[in-house]
């Protein structure tokens, strides 16, 4: 009995073996082959599987690299800057200047000046002296500007129209504290000419520099 169960085993064991290793295909008795696609597709999540380095410790997951943008503040928008009055002899000083800039990139026009009045600071001694009134303004808040070639060393508080309207202005700069200021008639009723600078962008302003000697002072502003 004992040697009929040893026989079975025996039997058993050798039938396995020639079933697995498909010995027995012809006789359609063969495990279910599994190809490689099929082995992948047993994988759980096949596409987050990393290898390990030698050391055994997993590489550290690349940062993401920032996007580059092109929205690095953009250029700012061409501004229009104009400067004036200027007289015949002003102006034809300031053409010959202004040939070192792009053509098309200026132009000066006539207009007819009418009677300008300034709340004018000045003449001073000296640059010492100009400095400091400048830093009494700045201290109690009052602006200024420079008040052109011909009454420089000095401050403008103001340009008006009128002289009625210097006068008010000066009234009001009297009670915020400014002292020895007044009235000055910046020009009369005059023929001349304005620079004008339609589309200054970044390249044409740092040209500008060129012009200051021949704008006599008067400072470039707003076209508005």
């Amino acid at each position: 009995m004992l040697r009929l169960a040893v026989l079975l085993l025996l039997l058993a064991n050798a039938g396995y073996y020639a079933w697995s290793h498909g010995l027995l295909q012809g006789l359609g008795l063969a495990p279910a082959a599994t190809t490689e696609p099929q082995r992948l597709q047993q994988q759980i999540d096949p596409q987050n599987l990393r290898l390990l380095p030698p050391g055994g410790q997993p590489a550290p997951a690349a940062e993401p690299q920032p996007e580059s943008s092109n929205s690095a503040s953009a250029a700012e928008p061409p501004a229009c800057l104009q400067a004036g009055v200027f007289d015949a002899r002003q102006a034809e000083l300031l053409r010959k200047a202004a040939t070192r800039l792009p053509a098309g990139s200026w132009s000066l026009e006539p207009v007819q000046a009418t009677r300008r009045w300034m709340v004018y600071m000045g003449p001073f001694a000296d640059e010492d002296t100009l400095a400091k009134r400048r830093n009494e303004l700045r201290a109690i808040g009052v602006a200024y500007d420079r008040p052109g070639a011909a009454l420089e060393p000095g401050l403008s508080l103001g340009r008006y129209s009128s002289a009625e309207g210097a006068l008010r202005a000066l009234s009001q700069l009297g009670a915020q504290g400014v002292r020895k200021a007044r009235v000055v008639q910046e020009r009369g009723d005059t023929a001349g000419f304005t620079l004008r600078l339609p589309a200054v962008d970044e390249a044409l302003r740092t040209q500008l520099e060129t012009l200051q000697p021949a704008l006599a002072g008067k400072p470039l502003r707003s076209c508005a």
